[in-house]
């Protein structure tokens, strides 16, 4: 469906403000920028703030969304004879190989990092998404065809699934933190993902494999 101007327009908007806030968050640290400085520098009222961010963490966590949704919408894609594992293996492997920025590969991921290590409600905040993430999982898990309708498995799976995403992750913002090039973590990390898929068991690493037609 094709956006509208007034779809476009909130979408320009709600960038805008996340925009001018990271920057503020960036240059003095989350805890010390108040809402009413972020409107201020985005020249709107904190009203309209609040409206696109209903909390501060949000403006600096703006892809929370995506977080939550990737791995579900990794495995809902699998192509025929893929299992769960095997779609969320590959295209994991896909955004390191392309050093991808939804995986932490960029330049300046060092200093989104402090701002978060600095700021106990942005960790609260990260921890939440990733409780969202591992819940929407399992939904999926769940629905999918081939996966069986085993509410335990399912909950085992996606959290074996979360703990790939996690480990993944987390080894690339403490590279990418200590000032490594994106293009040097992203060859580790390749290796650290053959690392994991081989400590995968077997009923996880075949969990809701889809026939082939």
């Amino acid at each position: 469906m094709t956006e509208g101007l007034r779809e476009r327009k909130k979408r320009r908007t709600r960038q805008q403000l996340s925009d001018v806030a990271t920057g503020l968050f960036l240059e003095r640290g989350f805890d010390a920028v108040t809402i009413a400085e972020i409107a201020r520098a985005a020249d709107v009222s904190v009203n309209t703030v609040y409206n696109y961010f209903p909390a501060k963490e949000d403006l600096f966590l703006d892809h929370g969304r995506d977080i939550v949704e990737r791995l579900s919408r990794y495995v809902r894609g699998r192509t025929d004879g893929e299992s769960a594992a095997d779609a969320v293996l590959r295209e994991l492997r896909v955004r390191v190989e392309g050093v991808s920025p939804a995986v932490g590969l960029m330049e300046g991921y060092d200093r989104f990092m402090r701002v978060v290590q600095d700021a106990d409600s942005l960790k609260a905040r990260l921890w939440h998404i990733q409780q969202e993430a591992l819940l929407d999982l399992e939904r999926t898990l769940l629905a999918e065809p081939g996966a069986g309708r085993d509410p335990r498995t399912a909950e085992l799976v996606a959290g074996q699934l979360s703990w790939v995403h996690g480990t993944l992750t987390a080894y690339i913002g403490r590279e990418m933190a200590a000032g490594r090039p994106p293009a040097e973590v992203s060859r580790d990390a390749l290796v650290l993902l053959d690392d994991i898929e081989d400590l995968l068991g077997g009923k996880v690493l075949n969990y809701g494999r889809r026939s082939e037609t």
